[in-house]
């Protein structure tokens, strides 16, 4: 989950890890976020063992990326000034 938020990623990824049996330390090998995405995936697999099955996994990221193209297009990128500005004084 660190690795993740930390990367800021959004929808879906795959975090693996070594854990050090000796000290209980969690190494972090790869973050994937392209994962392979069949129904025999580990990736959805891994979800299924959480109790998120395939079908409600799908459901899932098509929500995370229709909530994530309306906060796009409800953000503005570009700063509208006032006529009179002092922008316009430097063209």
């Amino acid at each position: 989950m660190r690795a993740f938020r930390t990367l800021d990623l959004l929808g879906m990824a795959r975090v693996d890890f070594f854990l050090e049996n000796r000290t209980g330390k969690i190494l972090l090998n790869e973050v994937n976020t392209i994962p392979g995405f069949t129904s025999i995936s580990m990736y959805p697999k891994l979800w299924e063992a959480t109790g998120l099955p395939y079908r409600q996994l799908l459901d899932r990221l098509i929500d995370l990326a229709l909530a994530q193209h309306r906060e796009r297009m409800r953000t503005k990128y570009t700063i509208e000034l006032p006529a009179g500005s002092a922008s316009e004084a430097l063209e």
